[in-house]
């Protein structure tokens, strides 16, 4: 009600729903950088955030590994003691003693067809995309000396400013002509690039190849890790699909 609206108490909550929100998105952000990067977790630390609705949201069902063989699984809870429970391939709730734990990109998970299906049947739902994440894996008989994909270029947009705005949506910084995700991957940061010209120079906006470096120096494709080509064809893919498609008439 209207009368309601401007009084402090409404204020106040409302600000504290606003930030609710942030804190969810946020806890997410942080719970796919592990996951991307496949970094080792503390359990302690995911024990600790649990009791947080939002951070439990966001970690509930990821495929969590742990330090020795077979520790796979769902998370599904953390205690005071750091010590983990998840549901493996069997079915069953197992503990977790490990000390760490890696939420391993999706590329990096052996059993991942296995996994989908085990979700499929559970009807895990995960808050952060990881086993149904959509992945690449590079061709066997690639040539060893390119340094571009081209899989996905010749997006045409509307206008430079349409495109940027769709990299800046899916989380991707625009820079010097480019579109850029860093990607930690094996210990290294990779950065894949598209082109995609601009604002002065091109009237429409356009995306070109695909590449990947790591500091300055371009990589071969063959010197590109796992999940950094996974997470750069993953990016440039987002780009393709985001075109006009009214003016590809290959679509």
């Amino acid at each position: 009600p209207g009368e309601l609206r401007d009084r402090p108490e409404v204020v106040e909550l409302q600000r504290f729903a606003e930030w609710l929100e942030r804190h969810a998105v946020e806890c997410a952000a942080q719970v796919d950088t592990w996951m991307v990067s496949s970094l080792p977790v503390p359990a302690g630390l995911l024990a600790r955030v649990w009791p947080d609705e939002a951070w439990r949201s966001a970690l509930r069902d990821v495929v969590v590994v742990g330090e020795g063989p077979g520790e796979v699984g769902f998370l599904r809870d953390a205690d005071d003691s750091g010590e983990l429970r998840v549901v493996d391939l069997d079915g069953e709730t197992v503990r977790l003693c490990a000390r760490t734990v890696t939420m391993p990109h999706p590329v990096l998970l052996p059993e991942l067809e296995e996994l989908r299906v085990f979700a499929a049947e559970l009807g895990v739902v995960q808050g952060v995309e990881q086993i149904h994440r959509a992945t690449w894996r590079r061709p066997g008989d690639i040539d060893a000396d390119a340094e571009r994909v081209s899989e996905f270029s010749g997006a045409e947009y509307g206008s430079w400013f349409h495109l940027s705005a769709r990299a800046a949506s899916l989380g991707y910084k625009v820079a010097d002509g480019c579109v850029t995700g860093r990607i930690r991957d094996g210990g290294r940061v990779f950065t894949a690039s598209v082109g995609i010209g601009s604002p002065y120079y091109d009237e429409g906006g356009r995306t070109g190849d695909l590449s990947w470096c790591h500091g300055r120096d371009r990589l071969r494709l063959s010197e590109v890790g796992p999940v950094a080509w996974s997470e750069g064809m993953r990016m440039a893919a987002a780009l393709h699909a985001g075109r006009t498609v009214a003016a590809d008439h290959t679509a």
